[in-house]
């Protein structure tokens, strides 16, 4: 789908409709809204963005959108901390009087057109309140898979039934009211306060409920069942339309510049040969991981693309100099960059195989270019989406023991030079034609997009 320029824009019958969204500030969420702005502005929608002092994106990336930022008490320090659950409740109250100060003002400016609805991240729980007091209708972008957010808002149920707190003797058992999941899946969120998570998950499910519609980055053909499930169950009209960033070629919303050398490096690489080794923006492991997996791609025999972002391993200032070693016994056969333009290398022919956190935009993405995957899981939605990657739609294998040079070893070489790996290749590969296929007219997502900005520009 393409961007349409600014005449066709005045000519769209949508032109006088103003969409506001509210992305969170981090990598993972910002790069979904992003692309849902996009989308919305193929249809002819007048896109505005609402976001931080920090994390933020040039606006002259964006030209055709109009940004406006909020300056909340918060640091950057705030956001690097390790309890994910603290931040966000944090986050939540801290924007609140902010964001309600820059919304009042948007809205009172007429001159750009009516304002149709405003679009959050569903992790915004405040802003419904907000969006009530001016009668303006609220829409929720969940950001995860759905499989992973039922598992999400099952926690207080499962907490009854006494699979929380966990024990230790219980990790492998399978929890029946979440097939395929076992407990330790549901060990999803980083916090030393339990009762944190729980009043995270309620007000978070509260504000879904509350919403007018809740728009989601999965797909049909691949979350059908989970779909059906949310939908019966939810009050508000609910939109599949993803994979959001198949729809068109959107400039990169990164917080990273993505060093392109990557892609002439592919290059001279045989098809299917590559095992690209990225942990998205914020995982983290300690030196003895880090030693681990450097000797395991080496030892492994296979060319490497590897990730190293800065802070991947907290504390170690120098990481070239820990590279050095895999580096000098890989030499051309591995390339490692801080960070790479992963769309465009998933989709190269040299790429064989994903090596991932298992977050949801990775794990879409790899979906999408038919790339399957090794999952090493840390915390979020990545454990249940890792556990659906690997039990249920059968594309990738779960790193599920301790990070090892000699269990990597194996593992990547059954991904990319096994009967079973070339198995779940074809499988991954399905799923990708059937991703494309929901996109095309008549497709389920391309429907579920008609009823969306239907559904908008009616509200």
């Amino acid at each position: 789908m393409e961007v349409p320029s600014e005449e066709n824009q005045m000519d769209s019958p949508k032109k006088c409709l103003r969409v506001i969204l509210f992305p969170v500030p981090l990598q993972g969420h910002i790069n979904p809204l992003i692309q849902l702005a996009g989308i919305l502005y193929s249809r002819g929608f007048s896109i505005s963005i609402i976001q931080f002092g920090f994390n933020s994106i040039n606006p002259s990336t964006y030209p055709h959108f109009n940004f406006h930022s909020i300056l909340p008490t918060l640091s950057e320090t705030d956001a690097n901390t390790g309890d994910v659950i603290a931040f966000a409740l944090k986050l939540n109250c801290c924007c609140f009087s902010p964001f309600r100060e820059c919304f009042s003002n948007i809205l009172s400016d007429t001159s750009k057109g009516r304002i149709a609805c405003l679009i959050t991240d569903a992790a915004w729980y405040f802003t419904q309140a907000i969006a009530d007091e001016y009668n303006i209708r609220r829409l929720a972008v969940r950001t995860t898979s759905i499989c992973s957010f039922l598992a999400f808002a099952a926690l207080p149920l499962l907490r009854e039934k006494g699979y929380i707190p966990l024990e230790e003797s219980r990790l492998e058992e399978p929890i029946p009211e979440l097939t395929p999941c076992k407990i330790k899946d549901i060990h999803m969120i980083k916090s030393g306060n339990f009762e944190d998570i729980f009043r995270y998950v309620t007000n978070v499910v509260r504000g879904n409920r509350a919403s007018s519609g809740l728009i989601w980055n999965t797909f049909e053909d691949l979350e059908r069942a989970k779909i059906a499930e949310f939908s019966r169950e939810s009050p508000a009209p609910v939109f599949p339309i993803g994979p959001f960033h198949k729809y068109c070629l959107a400039s990169s919303s990164s917080l990273l510049e993505p060093d392109k050398s990557s892609l002439s490096w592919l290059e001279k690489q045989a098809t299917n040969s590559v095992i690209y080794v990225s942990f998205g923006s914020l995982a983290v492991i300690n030196e003895k991981e880090f030693q681990e997996i450097g000797w395991g791609l080496v030892n492994s025999k296979q060319p490497f693309l590897w990730v190293v972002r800065p802070g991947l391993v907290p504390g170690v200032q120098r990481l070239d100099r820990l590279l050095e070693g895999f580096l000098k016994v890989a030499g051309e056969r591995g390339l490692v960059v801080k960070w790479a333009p992963q769309q465009a290398v998933l989709a190269h022919q040299a790429t064989g195989g994903f090596w991932t956190h298992g977050g949801w935009n990775s794990t879409l993405e790899s979906i999408c270019e038919g790339v399957p995957m090794i999952c090493q899981p840390a915390f979020g939605d990545q454990r249940v989406n890792t556990r659906y990657v690997s039990d249920v739609w059968r594309v990738g294998i779960h790193l599920e023991n301790r990070i090892e040079r000699g269990e990597i070893q194996r593992t990547i070489r059954r991904l990319m030079g096994s009967e079973e790996g070339e198995e779940m290749r074809g499988r991954i590969r399905s799923l990708k034609e059937k991703g494309e296929a929901c996109l095309r007219p008549g497709g389920a997502s391309y429907k579920s997009l008609d009823r969306l900005t239907d559904y908008i520009s009616e509200i």
